[in-house]
């Protein structure tokens, strides 16, 4: 496969995931348009990201099973297609029952393309690059929160959220078509990346909770960020919109930055990650009573997360215990875990200790997940195991491991 081929299908998949984050989160900056069209209440529209996540967080390991033997072509494309026409059933729907049904579909390729896109992707590209092939898949998702949702909830606002959601339908007809055009068509259990590269379930279940406890530290402050922004930093709502923007921007930029190392040491990458998004939170609950420094410090945690899950993504690839689709499944589904105890949490200390204690919490719960990142040195090295097809000659393998695709 030449390069320019597996450049173009690489970047297919991250737009798929660029895709799948705007679309998920999209309703969050539509919530009020949406309840008035609808004519249901804000909590209600609410329901369609809650259960779109419960969806992700229930589904993603049992269907990646199911369709375990399907290449990823074919499946790639036909998620791609699913997500095209409940995009489109959402567009059209007229009340909230059918919306949820259309956002419930959506979630199911929603966990099904998570749960693939990292090791089709990494079997793009020579193993050496793996950290920064998954980067690149992560950064869809980041420039998502970073543009997408803003540009998607603006041209709600102006031209009715129908208009959004039919914008985001259109994009996927796009990414289809360049996955299906672009990407091989490889059985899943085959290539470099279809198992772990050094398979460690110790590790992998210690990257579990990791991923659990980072993710709920970011989501608890995350969540109520608006309020600490405007009740303790003293900026009006009307900045909400600017500091956020700020805050994706960092994101990106954490994403770039963490794919030019986290080759060399990838749980060092993660260890540091997460130290710096508690640090920040810390930093935030103490002296974000300033303006100028809560920006920086909101700043500096969205960088911190945006590294972090690209850090997880390729180290699924390296620990995984058996195929590699199936942990990263397992991953994702602990990220949607985390999502929602990270806003429970928050929600549930809000009322009785304020904003601040979100924040605190968000930084003790990444300090946690700091210390076993780095406690990961104190578990047995495991020997690398070299995963071949059963008619490949071992002096066949390093060869194969070196091509592109």
């Amino acid at each position: 496969m030449r390069r320019s081929r597996a450049v173009g299908a690489l970047i297919g998949l991250s737009g798929g995931t660029f895709l799948y984050t705007t679309a998920e989160a999209l309703p969050i900056g539509l919530l009020l348009p949406m309840a008035a069209d609808l004519a249901v209440t804000p909590p209600q529209v609410g329901l369609l990201v809650t259960v779109y996540g419960a969806v992700v967080m229930v589904a993603s390991v049992p269907l990646t099973a199911l369709v375990r033997t399907v290449p990823r072509r074919r499946l790639l494309s036909a998620l791609l297609a699913g997500f095209v026409l409940s995009t489109a059933i959402t567009v059209v729907a007229d009340d909230l029952p059918l919306l949820l049904a259309a956002r419930m579909a959506t979630a199911a390729t929603h966990a099904l393309f998570w749960a693939v896109v990292v090791p089709a992707a990494a079997e793009l590209f020579p193993p050496r690059l793996r950290g920064r092939v998954v980067a690149v898949v992560f950064a869809g998702g980041t420039v998502a929160l970073a543009l997408g949702v803003p540009a998607g909830t603006w041209l709600g606002e102006r031209a009715g959220w129908r208009i959004s959601f039919l914008a985001v339908a259109a994009l996927g007809a796009v990414v289809l078509a360049t996955v299906a055009a672009l990407l091989p068509s490889t059985r899943p259990d085959q290539g470099h990346a279809a198992r772990g590269a050094t398979p460690d379930a110790g590790r992998f279940w210690l990257l579990v909770a990791v991923a659990v406890l980072a993710t709920a530290g970011a989501i608890a402050a995350y969540t109520y960020v608006a309020l600490f922004v405007t009740e303790v930093a003293g900026f009006s709502a009307a900045s909400v919109g600017a500091i956020l923007l700020v805050r994706g921007i960092a994101s990106v930029l954490g994403i770039l930055a963490v794919a030019t190392v986290v080759d060399r040491g990838p749980w060092s990458v993660l260890a540091a990650t997460v130290a710096l998004q508690s640090g920040s939170l810390l930093a935030l609950y103490a002296f974000g009573h300033r303006p100028a420094v809560a920006v920086g410090l909101i700043a500096v945690a969205g960088l911190a997360f945006a590294a972090f899950t690209a850090a997880l993504g390729g180290l699924v690839l390296q620990v995984a215990p058996g195929r590699s689709d199936l942990a990263a499944a397992t991953v994702s589904a602990a990220v949607n875990v985390g999502i929602t105890a990270g806003a429970l949490i928050g929600g549930l200390a809000l009322p009785g200790h304020g904003v601040r204690s979100t924040v605190l919490i968000g930084a003790l719960l990444g300090v946690v997940a700091a210390v076993l990142a780095v406690g990961e040195r104190r578990l047995r090295p495991v020997a690398t195991t070299e995963h071949r097809r059963p008619d490949e000659k071992p002096s066949d393998a390093p060869a194969r491991s070196e091509r592109v695709s």
